[in-house]
């Protein structure tokens, strides 16, 4: 089923690498600490905002822009100032990522300095045409609707042609509307409230795995 697919998309953390990794842990609790400060509130408030935030505007980043003004650089490089020691190499990844035919894309709500410090810890530098970040997007991060259709401006993308991987299943149903084939790592990261929605072909858990095997079926056809 895809056999169709030229363009290989896929989404940044706790998606190239395990989310047992906890790296976005560490990015959460910055993200609270920020919160906190900016706002003058004790951790347990900061912590709702925080996510009451992350639910309604699909980032933290975009409430704190939206309802206090908050300078996206300034708060970027804060929630990203983190110890990334616990993401490791992955040499499976990077082969199977490099045997894909066609071409491969970062789709990422962070920042492109950020994906790429992670994307050199697990050996994946280089191996991707671009990096499409929240500055790119103008800030309407994933699931917003424009995030998607800017992707595809920017880059050519045909989207029948395309295939989107993402670790939150709610960032799927936008790219299916647009064509693209859909593929959920559902390895145990936050998924905020509501049920499992529409728009996503395929379920996997372990990325590497189904990516090898993905490979070996299309050098076999």
């Amino acid at each position: 089923m895809l056999a169709h697919v030229d363009t290989w998309i896929f989404d940044l953390d706790n998606t190239l690498y395990p989310a047992a990794t906890n790296l976005f842990a560490l990015i959460d609790a910055r993200m609270g600490a920020y919160v906190a400060r900016r706002l003058g509130l004790d951790p347990v408030a900061a912590t709702r905002v925080q996510k009451d935030f992350f639910h309604a505007h699909g980032t933290t980043l975009r409430g704190l822009m939206n309802e206090h003004d908050v300078d996206p650089h300034e708060f970027l490089a804060d929630v990203h100032a983190i110890d990334m020691a616990g993401v490791g190499h992955a040499p499976g990844l990077v082969a199977a990522i490099a045997a894909l035919p066609g071409r491969k894309l970062i789709f990422t709500n962070a920042d492109a300095p950020y994906a790429e410090r992670v994307l050199g810890r697990i050996g994946l530098e280089g191996a991707f045409e671009a990096i499409y970040d929240v500055h790119a997007m103008a800030y309407w991060p994933k699931p917003d609707a424009r995030a998607y259709a800017g992707l595809c401006a920017a880059h050519g993308i045909a989207p029948e042609r395309a295939l989107f991987v993402d670790d939150m299943a709610r960032n799927l149903p936008p790219a299916k509307a647009l064509g693209m084939t859909t593929v959920w790592v559902d390895n145990g990261s936050e998924q905020g409230p509501g049920d499992v929605p529409d728009g996503i072909d395929l379920r996997i858990t372990d990325l590497e795995a189904w990516l090898t095997g993905v490979v070996a079926e299309l050098e076999a056809a």
